[in-house]
């Protein structure tokens, strides 16, 4: 592309005629058929009929024109019907001239062929639609001489230079879209933008972006600010060092940066980082009209120094072209492309290119920042599902993992917990919601929250799993998962395990032996009329139990008892390498255990709890039953006592006794059967009081003439921590002493 063309000859005047006065570069842009008066040709002969010149002109010149003839004959049919504005070319025509593209005959750029009152310099507005053609090797990028550059590149004749350019254009927007459809996220698409118009339609390209983007009909708070999202340009000459980088530049046709406007000493692209729309001024309005414009026209010489800051340089003449980017709502940004001295300045059907790229770019944002926000909205409540962090109970340690099918679909129905239960035990409970969505996930944390109220009543794990059944029915009928409801008790190192249709968990051995423990499989939750069993097994000390969903082991490429069978493998494997005589890190494990998935096994999102059993030995622990008399409280102090004095902990006896009894005259006064007194021995001291009273007690603030109600008042003062906990058969009333320390050796 260039400026100077050649004049038209006499053979080629019947194609088109221009207004007197026109720009030759546009002069031949050819017109609707039946519109204007008969130019005469240069020798000054009369002109013949429309069609009877054209098919002479074709017969006469056929060996000239050769395709380049036939290419500018077929632009001209494709002309636009009279009077129809660019922005009105609609979706047929984009489809006629990609057809013709595939035909191999150059089709015009929507909206190149435009009335008088566009070519006299109407600014045009934004075309819709794509194409999917080729994009040119190189679109007007020339160094010196380019008027002559753009003379020879026209052919045999100038119209058949004109379709070729108006070719190039359409097959470069075309390329151009491509490359910024294939982003997903923001930076991809602005990359995109860049990438494709530098050095191809520009020299260097800025990219302002609304700070914050607007999300679907959200409407902004406060003042309009555009942020410097991205600069993009060729590299300088003055990067390059040495004789042997300045051949190289001259030898590759680099351009000379040192006048490129914006373009400071250093080869960077000063412009301002923030910008605050002014309502009413200069570059509000140029972003209000939409259309692209040129940088030295009337509205854009004020909003240029707007948006680029008054201390930065301006380009002159049109060398800029500052295009907002309109979403689906409203204007989220703007776009900057500017082109060296050394090349030609930028044509009016630059600006339809520019609009086209605009458009896109716009579009593409917004969907980007649309499926921004539902992935954190995903994320964030895919987080909130799934426990902050893990407790720590009394005897088991735990480790968890998760993970994601893939980037995109960060939601899943997969969750995991523990919970801690009365008596020092703590229930460990895995799930899977059929299904990958957000529906699957409302569901998940729906069971998840109905699981943790069941636990707390201390249902049996059979029970817990029927509950389950009967909620996930309520929530209709195709609501399907998949869970298994384990509780570990350390005093007996005991484990209950209920299965509700998932994969069987794994327990690995001290010596390096995994298992994988047989526990009757059930139905799905949600199936409904079904009976779940459970089972009891020994979990002796140092064991690790694993609990899983199938997405760890289970994938396109296996079956779920082939990776059942892995899994297991992998666990006796690195128990041997890290030694038969002690278990291996738990964290370690659980990485370890995710190693094991290969690239096709990513299918599904995993969930996994490790449980690590350390158990309560039998010597830290005493346990007695009391009948509810009056004499209760007195043989509670005496067995807390002995108890204390086996312990060598003579140091907690004056608070131990009367914390306990207070809490056990409480349990009496309302008990009808024997009560419960336990205290086990670990990092703290605990005492569990448990009656067949479903009342939970309540601490209040005493009056000077009570008798009574300041017994939880003192165990709020003195204990550590203290509890009260629901059970299916009464209730259990808990409190912690810490246990004295070494004494101080100075």
């Amino acid at each position: 592309m260039g400026h100077g063309k050649a004049p038209v000859p006499a053979a080629e005047a019947v194609r088109g005629s221009a207004a007197p006065g026109d720009d030759p570069v546009h002069s031949d842009v050819p017109r609707p058929r039946g519109e204007g008066v008969p130019a005469a040709p240069q020798d000054g002969t009369p002109r013949p009929a429309r069609d009877r010149a054209r098919g002479t002109a074709a017969q006469g010149a056929a060996g000239r024109r050769g395709r380049d003839g036939e290419a500018a004959r077929s632009a001209a049919h494709a002309a636009p019907a009279h009077g129809e504005e660019p922005a009105d070319v609609s979706a047929g025509r984009a489809h006629e001239a990609r057809g013709a593209a595939a035909e191999g005959l150059p089709a015009k750029l929507p909206g190149a062929s435009r009335p008088r009152e566009a070519r006299a310099g109407a600014e045009p507005a934004a075309p819709d639609g794509g194409t999917d053609a080729t994009a040119p090797a190189a679109y007007g990028i020339q160094g010196a001489g380019a008027g002559e550059g753009a003379a020879g590149a026209a052919g045999p004749g100038p119209d058949g230079g004109v379709a070729r350019r108006e070719g190039d254009r359409l097959r470069f927007v075309g390329a151009a879209t491509r490359r910024i459809a294939r982003g997903i996220d923001l930076d991809e698409i602005v990359l995109g933008l860049c990438r494709a118009t530098v050095p191809t339609f520009s020299d260097a390209i800025l990219v302002y972006l609304r700070d914050p983007l607007p999300v679907g009909d959200e409407r902004p708070v406060g003042p309009v600010v555009l942020r410097l999202r991205r600069t993009d340009r060729l590299r300088p000459i003055d990067d390059l060092t040495g004789a042997e980088g300045a051949g190289a530049a001259g030898g590759a046709g680099e351009l000379d940066f040192s006048q490129l406007p914006l373009v400071g000493p250093q080869g960077d692209l000063p412009a301002a980082e923030l910008c605050e729309i002014r309502p009413g001024g200069a570059l509000a309005e140029v972003l209000r009209g939409v259309r692209p414009v040129f940088g030295s026209a009337v509205g854009a010489k004020d909003a240029l120094p707007e948006l680029l800051g008054s201390e930065h340089p301006v380009p002159r003449g049109q060398r800029a072209i500052l295009a907002p980017l309109r979403g689906r709502r409203r204007v989220i940004g703007s776009a900057v492309f500017l082109r060296s001295p050394e090349r030609p300045a930028f044509e009016q059907n630059d600006l339809l290119v520019a609009a086209q790229l605009a458009t896109h770019t716009a579009l593409g944002i917004d969907k980007a920042v649309l499926y921004g926000r539902e992935a954190y909205i995903a994320d964030e409540l895919q987080r909130t599902m799934l426990p902050d962090s893990l407790p720590q109970p009394t005897g088991v340690r735990l480790a968890s993992r998760y993970l994601p099918a893939a980037e995109t679909a960060r939601v899943g129905g997969d969750w995991y917990d523990a919970i801690p239960l009365p008596g020092s035990r703590v229930a460990l409970v895995v799930g899977d919601v059929m299904g990958h969505s957000m529906t699957s996930a409302a569901i998940m944390g729906q069971l998840r929250t109905t699981a943790q109220t069941l636990a707390q009543l201390d249902l049996p794990p059979a029970e817990v799993l029927h509950h389950l059944d009967e909620q996930a029915q309520r929530l209709g009928s195709d609501r399907m998962a998949t869970c298994l409801y384990a509780v570990y008790d350390p005093v007996s190192h005991r484990i209950t395990i209920a299965n509700a249709g998932h994969p069987p968990p794994v327990l690995l051995h001290l010596g390096g032996r995994a298992e994988v423990l047989r526990v009757p499989p059930g139905a799905p939750i949600g199936v409904g009329g079904v009976d779940f069993e459970a089972v009891e097994l020994d979990a002796p000390a140092g064991a690790t139990l694993l609990l899983y969903t199938d997405g760890l082991v289970e994938s396109r490429l296996r079956d779920v008892w082939t990776g059942i069978e892995q899994l297991r493998e992998r666990l006796a494997t690195t128990a041997q390498l890290t030694g038969l005589d002690h278990p291996p890190p738990l964290e370690a494990l659980c990485d370890d255990v995710l190693d094991m998935l290969g690239p096709g096994d990513r299918d599904d999102d995993i969930a996994l709890l490790a449980a690590r059993f350390d158990g309560i030995a039998p010597s830290d622990v005493a346990y007695w039953f009391l009948d509810p008399e009056e004499t209760a409280p007195g043989r509670a102090r005496r067995f807390a006592r002995r108890a204390l004095t086996r312990w060598g902990l003579e140091e907690l006896q004056d608070s131990l006794e009367l914390l306990v009894s207070e809490v056990v005259t409480n349990a009496v006064r309302y008990a009808e059967r024997p009560v419960t007194l336990r205290l086990l021995r670990t990092d703290v001291l605990r005492c569990e009081v448990g009656d067949d009273s479903p009342q939970l007690p309540r601490q209040r603030r005493a009056r000077e003439t009570d008798e009574g109600g300041r017994g939880l008042f003192l165990v709020n003062r003195m204990a550590r921590r203290w509890g009260a906990t629901r059970l299916s058969s009464g209730k259990v009333v808990w409190f912690e002493l810490p246990l004295p320390g070494p004494p101080d050796r100075r």
